[in-house]
């Protein structure tokens, strides 16, 4: 087994991205097509929930995204456990466009230029482990990338950068909702292409420590003439966010101290060691908490450290402060091993991971233009369900074959001794057509403790699914 160093610096790279960029290039066009239509069909139903009025009216009238196409750069290449290929690289669009977007009571708004970057993790899928061909593609921004929105005639419109805060807050939500890690962008070349060899699990959990901080509100007192003038001592709480994992973790206040001391320990899961950690300190205020600084640093710096104390420095709107906030960090990664999740319990702790896996449904039955398939995950108090399906005229999908392609993680943080099966039901709309229990013990007898198996629900109806256990192991 690799050390954790050899693991966090190893590169297979750096890659040229120049074929990339010529194909890209060359399917531009197809790309501005189907990505305006998606834009179109996810956005405007979240514009419709999640901004205020009459801002939820806002549609596209039009959407066409240039002919400046995306370019790759800074190509890292790896090799991962199913046999595949994983690329990390750079994504920048810095495209001339012509969006415009109407609704009611709200001036025509135009987008003339977009600006996005950040870093990409690919994931390529063999169909087979003996003929090199690619199945499939998992693509993922490794953290939130940067988003900026140019708009035709700004000046005059009113509340621009209200308006700007909301739709970009939207858009941001989509990215991370389908593409940010932990959440992977499919997309099938092989359409018989196998789930369960394509799905990649997340790599660890970071047992974070946030030890202390040193010179905490001292910068406040310049930023806020009545703190300066009663002397006010700050009290301090650290909030922090791994990116595109939740939920975030929000320390105790620390009352009327400069140098507060938390010694706090909290568990988070890791999908990728690049993934980007952000703590951000704010003093605790009766009417609003004022911000004291951010600091950020990556997986792989904080793991680097090897357990030891790192002072990291504090940013204000983007400059560096006097302030230091000292953290601390084991690793640990998941292994198909069970002895961390067998005992005693602790809550506050991250000791293994349960995966369901939900690839397909087979042989449904009922009048195709009826049926609404779904599947319904129950384990505990645990309940998850994939998306309702419906028949589509002319579609791909054979709506009585539909494949889901969607995975349910719980982590574990004690025994899983003589612990509820896992309760898979097929649904059809409201309605249950068949269920089946897997018992854990089943899967802790499985082959790297997985059970990937087409279950029978009953009436011949197959839901293709798995149910995956690890263990976690402390990397020095």
């Amino acid at each position: 087994m690799a050390s954790l160093v050899e693991t966090l610096t190893s590169s297979g790279g750096p890659e040229s991205a120049g074929f990339l960029n010529d194909l890209v290039g060359h399917l531009w066009p197809n790309i501005c097509v189907a990505g305006g239509a998606m834009i179109k069909q996810i956005a405007e139903p979240m514009f419709e929930r999640m901004l205020p009025a009459p801002l939820n009216t806002l549609h596209f009238a039009k959407i066409d995204l240039g002919v400046t196409p995306m370019t790759f750069s800074n190509v890292d290449v790896h090799k991962v456990e199913n046999g595949g290929i994983k690329l990390d690289l750079d994504v920048n669009w810095d495209g001339n466009c012509d969006i415009e977007m109407d609704g009611k009571m709200i001036p025509k708004i135009g987008v003339e230029h977009v600006k996005l970057s950040g870093r990409l993790s690919i994931l390529l899928c063999p169909i087979t482990n003996v003929i090199p061909l690619i199945g499939a593609a998992q693509v993922a921004f490794i953290n939130p990338p940067y988003l900026k929105f140019d708009y035709t005639d700004g000046a005059n419109i009113a509340n621009l950068g209200f308006i700007d805060s909301c739709v970009r807050k939207v858009v941001q939500s989509i990215i991370a909702g389908m593409a940010v890690l932990p959440n992977r962008f499919l997309v099938k070349l092989d359409p018989f292409n196998d789930y369960f060899k394509t799905y990649q699990l997340p790599v660890g959990v970071v047992r974070l420590t946030i030890e202390s901080g040193t010179n905490f509100g001292e910068e406040l007192k310049s930023r806020n003439i009545f703190k300066k003038l009663v002397h006010d001592v700050p009290d301090c709480y650290v909030t922090t966010s791994l990116a595109g994992e939740t939920p975030g973790w929000k320390t105790a206040t620390v009352k009327n101290n400069h140098h507060p001391e938390w010694n706090e320990t909290r568990d988070l899961i890791v999908s990728d060691h690049d993934q980007l950690l952000e703590l951000e300190v704010k003093d605790s205020d009766t009417a609003s908490d004022d911000d004291i600084g951010l600091a950020s640093i990556t997986v792989k710096n904080l793991l680097l450290a090897h357990g030891q104390k790192q002072d990291l420095t504090l940013k204000h709107k983007g400059e560096e402060t006097a302030s230091k906030l000292t953290v601390s960090a084991k690793y640990y990664q998941f292994v198909p091993e069970a002895s961390s999740i067998i005992g005693e319990e602790n809550p506050a702790e991250i000791r293994g991971l349960l995966a369901v896996l939900v690839a397909a449904v087979k042989n449904l039955k009922g009048a195709r233009e009826q049926l609404k398939p779904s599947v319904a995950v129950t384990w505990g108090v645990h309940k998850f369900q994939t998306v309702i399906k419906c028949d589509v005229p002319g579609g791909a999908e054979d709506i009585q074959n539909p494949h889901f392609d969607n995975t349910f993680r719980i982590p574990l943080s004690g025994s899983i001794e003589g612990a509820a099966p896992v309760r898979i039901a097929l649904m059809d709309g409201q309605n249950e057509l068949g269920a089946v229990e897997v018992p854990l013990d089943e899967v802790l007898a499985s082959e790297n403790l997985a059970l990937l198996k087409e279950f029978d629900v009953g009436n011949g109806q197959i839901v293709k699914a798995g149910v995956v256990i690890r263990g976690t192991q402390l990397v020095e």
